[in-house]
């Protein structure tokens, strides 16, 4: 039987079961971002990101709610010292983005502003069919500031979203589909498929997807002649691996890899 362990902190909890472990925001009423909450995700999400044991990490919403998005309650102070604190916000997401393991974004509600930059940083993305996907920041005289500017044109490409961030626009969780914003959509079933999608990504190499993470986040900082170092610095690296031994072993074996994340 597996054992489930759950660890709280403020404005999160984790759960665990077996190599696969849950975050839940759960700040308030609508789980809005303040420097509270993410002072206290960059302290507690080591614990899950950096456990060997957890071999794929879902992010989520309490209920049906994702993020609220940033406090503008906060935000209205327009001075550098607010700003600079509510922008380490892109620390989180950086955290994320280079865990030895996949980060799955469970969007069981909109992901708007905030919300929609956190997700961007995780690896795949599964929206709720009912939900939505944006950055309204425009709307209110300013820009996607944590992350959002550069990781959007990123992902689909300067016009695209220049025009997204420009008109504000609320995308539909199809919408978000078609522009390649998330990966998948699920209606009734979206806990089934977050649950099926985070074993399957569980039962990976998971040593060899945390290097995959790293050698694309790298290569794509410096030109192509040093990009191609970087990548053989973590090929020789991934060539030590146990799991790099079974994968081919298996193979020549004619049988299923028995992957252990090592």
């Amino acid at each position: 039987m597996t054992r489930e362990t759950t660890t709280e902190y403020l404005g999160f909890r984790t759960r665990r079961e077996g190599s696969v472990a849950v975050v839940t925001l759960d700040h308030g009423r609508v789980n809005i971002v303040d420097p509270e909450l993410i002072e206290s995700l960059i302290a507690g999400l080591p614990d899950v990101l950096d456990d060997p044991e957890v071999r794929c990490v879902v992010l989520r919403g309490k209920d049906r709610i994702f993020v609220g998005g940033a406090d503008l309650r906060v935000m209205r102070r327009l001075d550098p010292d607010t700003y600079r604190a509510m922008r380490r916000w892109v620390v989180v997401q950086r955290m994320l983005e280079l865990a030895p393991k996949p980060v799955v974004a469970a969007l069981n509600g909109h992901a708007l502003g905030g919300g929609a930059e956190l997700a961007l940083a995780c690896d795949l993305r599964i929206l709720h069919a009912d939900a939505t996907f944006g950055f309204p920041e425009s709307g209110l005289g300013i820009f996607p500031g944590a992350g959002g500017s550069q990781r959007l044109p990123r992902l689909i490409g300067p016009h695209r979203a220049k025009r997204l961030i420009f008109d504000a626009t609320r995308l539909t969780a199809t919408q978000a589909l078609d522009e390649g914003l998330v990966d998948l959509v699920a209606g009734d079933d979206f806990e089934d498929v977050v649950a099926a999608e985070a074993a399957r990504l569980a039962a990976r190499p998971t040593a060899t997807l945390g290097l995959v993470k790293r050698v694309i986040a790298e290569g794509l900082e410096v030109g192509l002649d040093e990009a191609m170092a970087v990548e053989e610095r973590y090929v020789l690296e991934n060539i030590a691996l146990a799991d790099a031994a079974e994968g081919i072993q298996a193979f020549l074996d004619k049988r299923a890899p028995e992957f252990t994340g090592r």
